[in-house]
């Protein structure tokens, strides 16, 4: 019988697939998703082969859990971050601020390996799916903003962020590129102004 390394076999076994994920997170972020293979995330966890196939029986289901796993991650920070700023202007603010922070750390580097890998299609719609629902934080703000059609100004404002993540990525300083990209979203959107029926006193600052 294999060694149960936890108080109770229900925790063994949740501590050995987190393990898993970290490894597979991580293989991700730093290789691609070509790297995420049965054997090197066993390896990378510590586990053979074998204990590997009694949680995830082949590459893409594990590359299917981690999307669960990692999307979740993302949007709870963002939701978190989005919610303590006390007013609309702050929360998109804080959302901008919030997604260039994480452009180096090991989840947002796995989550760009996984947008830019040919995945399963079924994979690929959740991962859309998913998507979306990060950016609900910012509809939200641009909505009680007065932005006019908040679904495609945040479409736009998510283009600003990951062209400010590929600067940082590149070497840009992370302090400045968020400057300047706050600057543009401000200026977008008193170019645009209030959409019709929005709250007095709701246009970004000058």
């Amino acid at each position: 019988m294999p060694k149960i390394d936890a108080p109770t076999v229900a925790e063994h076994h949740r501590r050995r697939r987190r393990a898993l994920l970290d490894a597979a997170e991580s293989l991700l972020a730093e290789s691609g998703v070509e790297a995420v293979t049965i054997g090197a995330v066993g390896a990378q966890a510590g586990l053979a082969r074998s204990s590997v196939y009694q949680y995830f029986d082949s590459a893409p289901a594990l590359i299917a859990a981690l999307v669960e796993d990692l999307m979740p991650r993302s949007l709870a920070r963002l939701d978190a971050d989005t919610a303590a700023a006390a007013d609309p202007m702050g929360r998109v603010d804080a959302f901008v601020r919030t997604a260039l922070s994480t452009t180096t750390d090991t989840t947002h580097r796995a989550l760009s390996a996984l947008a830019d890998a040919d995945l399963p299609a079924e994979c690929t719609a959740r991962l859309a799916e998913l998507h979306l629902g990060q950016q609900a934080p910012l509809r939200a703000a641009l909505a009680d903003l007065g932005a006019p059609d908040p679904g495609l100004t945040a479409d736009l404002v998510m283009g600003l962020i990951e062209g400010a993540t590929r600067a940082v990525v590149h070497g840009a300083g992370l302090d400045e590129v968020t400057a300047r990209t706050l600057a543009l979203v401000h200026g977008g959107l008193r170019a645009t102004g209030p959409g019709p029926g929005s709250a007095a006193g709701s246009r970004p600052p000058h």
